[in-house]
């Protein structure tokens, strides 16, 4: 595929993103959209939430170090992994789907930041509340004892941050990235498929989450975030994960085929497609002798590349009926020999025979 082709295949997607950025950057930036009340005192002088009277600290992981570890940790892999698969459309659609995941996640954040938020640990010691003599007349709700932030005399822009702790950006950022970095391993390395694989593997696949969770757990020893605020965000990033993985490749979990990238033919500026040929490595046509490298995973364990001999073996809850058919084709598709084919047989076709699998036949 030519790179004026592949701009206007997803120049959409380039400029949703730019909008998505901008927007998220203008929501950022805006004041809370709330006014919240809270106490401070109780009548015998105590601290009502003393939660949330914790000291001002430096941040174990900036934000700023939060993101570039989300995006250069998987790119990092996209990159190592195309001494294998050498394919420029594979490091870019893949690269594509984690800003997809990325993007999508810290907009969703900061909206919910905007129009929710809530009060950091360290909220009381940015707020710095005065609270003048005879308070309970300056203050509203019942008996007069909540106040608003008017009482606060500390920096604007602190105390508006303070103000914005649901839910955690450094926890969204790194689970939207790590997650599908791990999702992306478990693919190309075939951590859990029909063989079982070296141990490094799984070490490696746990290694992003491990490292998301330490990026989130942080917040609550630097007193940035309260835990609920760090569980949503984890759940956020880990969703948009999620669905941007299953949107570039052909399954999340199935593993004969989340290694394989799903092919876009048409666009908004390609209204009635454009063929097969040059789209990609799902589709387009390749001698049985000639498998395209970016149509097999990174790994070469389980019979991948010698006749892919772990693609007929399946497991309970795959994509496509085992011994029976619908998942077996042939290589005529750029894919390893008993794959799936967008022929009369495989991805899109019927069943085929056990014996044309290479399977034994029934007793």
């Amino acid at each position: 595929m030519g790179v004026s082709t592949w701009f206007r295949l997803y120049g959409v997607d380039l400029l949703t993103m730019a909008a998505m950025g901008a927007l998220g950057l203008g929501i950022y930036e805006a004041d809370p959209a709330p006014t919240r009340s809270f106490p401070i005192y109780n009548t015998d002088g105590s601290i009502v939430y003393p939660q949330f009277a914790y000291p001002l600290r430096r941040e174990i992981v900036p934000i700023w170090a939060a993101a570039l570890i989300a995006f250069f940790a998987p790119f990092f892999f996209f990159c190592l992994f195309q001494i294998r698969r050498r394919s420029m459309l594979d490091l870019a659609d893949t690269t594509m789907g984690l800003l997809r995941s990325l993007i999508t996640a810290a907009v969703f954040q900061v909206f919910l930041k905007w129009l929710i938020g809530g009060l950091r640990p360290h909220f009381y010691d940015i707020c710095k509340p005065n609270i003048p003599e005879g308070g309970m007349q300056h203050g509203n709700g019942f008996r007069m004892i909540m106040y608003d932030r008017s009482i606060c005399t500390g920096d604007k822009k602190e105390i508006n941050d303070s103000l914005e702790s649901f839910p955690s950006g450094h926890s969204t950022a790194a689970f939207a990235g790590l997650v599908y970095l791990s999702l992306y391993l478990n693919a190309q390395l075939k951590v859990m498929s029909a063989h079982n694989p070296a141990y490094w593997k799984m070490i490696l696949f746990f290694a992003p989450l491990l490292g998301a969770t330490l990026i989130a757990g942080a917040l609550t020893i630097d007193e940035f975030h309260n835990w609920y605020d760090v569980l949503a965000g984890a759940a956020i990033g880990t969703l948009t994960a999620f669905v941007a993985f299953r949107q570039t490749f052909a399954s999340v979990w199935d593993f004969r085929f989340n290694h394989l990238r799903l092919p876009r033919t048409s666009s908004l500026f390609v209204r009635h497609g454009i063929n097969n040929q040059g789209l990609g490595d799902f589709f387009t046509y390749y001698p049985q002798n000639e498998i395209r490298s970016s149509t097999l995973p990174v790994t070469r364990e389980g019979g991948w590349g010698r006749g892919a001999a772990e693609a007929t073996v399946g497991a309970p809850g795959d994509a496509t009926v085992l011994y029976g058919g619908g998942s077996l084709g042939g290589a005529e598709n750029g894919m390893p020999e008993g794959f799936g084919g967008a022929n009369a047989r495989g991805i899109g076709g019927g069943p085929i025979g056990r014996e044309e699998a290479g399977l034994p036949p029934r007793l």
